[in-house]
C-alpha cells in the first residue's frame, strides 16, 4: 500500500501506516489519515475518502475557518476540536528574529513547544477524539495539514512507538506537498518572504519538539495523560495503530 493518497481537491493527504515501530513491526495502514482541509475536496475526492473507509473526521481548525467552508452535508461522524483555542487576530509572533537568522527549525520548535503547553487540554481532546472513534478509518486535518495536524500526528505516532527521527521525517514530507497559493497571495515581498519561511518543515523542528516533551514529562504518553487522555484511550490508540 502507498502512504500518499491522491484525493482530488486536497494536496497533503497521507495514511499513517507503514512507519517502523521501535522493537519491531510497523504502524497499520487504514487506521489514521492526516490531511489538509478536506472541505476543498471535489466530488471525486469525497468518493476517494469514502472508498478509503473513513468513518470519522476530526477537524482541528478554528471556528472562524469552519465558517468559510462551502456548505456540504456530511454522512460522517465529524468532531471539531479547535486545537489552538480561540483565534487571536492580534497575535504577533517572533518570526522576524528567526527569519533574520534563517533558522526555521528553531522557530517552529519554539512555536510548537509554546502551543503544546498553552493548549495542552485541547491537544488531549484531539487525541481522545481519535482514540474514541468508531471502527473504520479516522481522518484528522487542519487547513494546510502541516502544523496542527503535524503535531497531533507526532504525538500519536510516538505513543504507538515510532521513533522520533522517523516521525520528524514524516513531518518534513509535508513541505513538498504544500502549494504556493498562500505565499503568492501575500500583499508585499516582505510578507511573501515570511510566508515562504513559514512553509518550511525541517525535520529538526519536530525532533526538537518531541525531545523537549520527553525531557519535561518523561514520555509523550505522560504529556497526554496530563492533557486529560486516559490510559484506556492510549491503549486503544496503540491497539489500533500497531499489531500485537
Amino acid at each position: 500500500m502507498t502512504r500518499a493518497l491522491a484525493w482530488d481537491g486536497c494536496v497533503n493527504v497521507r495514511d499513517l501506516g507503514g512507519l517502523p515501530v521501535e522493537g519491531g513491526g510497523e504502524t497499520r495502514f487504514g487506521v489514521l489519515v492526516r490531511a489538509d482541509n478536506v472541505r476543498k475536496l471535489t466530488d471525486a475526492g469525497w468518493d476517494a475518502l469514502a472508498d478509503h473507509g473513513v468513518t470519522r473526521i476530526v477537524d482541528l481548525r478554528w471556528p472562524e475557518e469552519l465558517a468559510e467552508d462551502p456548505p456540504r452535508e456530511l454522512d460522517l461522524d465529524v468532531v471539531h476540536v479547535s486545537l489552538l483555542g480561540e483565534l487571536d487576530s492580534d497575535y504577533v509572533d517572533d518570526v522576524d528574529d528567526y527569519l533574520e537568522a534563517n533558522d526555521a527549525a528553531a522557530y517552529w520548535s519554539s512555536f510548537y513547544g509554546q502551543m503544546l503547553e498553552r493548549y495542552r487540554e485541547n491537544f488531549g481532546a484531539g487525541v481522545a477524539a481519535l482514540a474514541d472513534a468508531p471502527g473504520g478509518v479516522v481522518l484528522f486535518h487542519c487547513a494546510g495539514g502541516k502544523d496542527r495536524t503535524g503535531l497531533i500526528a507526532a504525538l500519536v505516532l510516538r505513543v504507538a512507538g515510532v521513533g522520533i527521527e522517523e516521525i520528524a521525517d514524516d513531518y518534513a514530507l509535508t513541505e513538498a506537498y504544500l502549494t504556493t497559493g498562500w505565499v503568492d497571495a501575500a500583499p508585499d515581498e516582505a510578507e511573501r518572504h515570511r510566508r515562504r519561511f513559514k512553509q518550511q518543515a525541517p525535520p529538526a523542528a519536530m525532533a526538537r519538539t518531541l525531545h523537549a516533551i520527553e525531557e519535561r514529562y518523561g514520555e509523550v504518553a505522560a504529556y497526554l495523560r496530563a492533557a486529560g487522555v486516559t490510559d484506556d484511550q492510549l491503549d486503544r490508540l496503540r491497539g489500533r495503530l500497531v499489531a500485537s
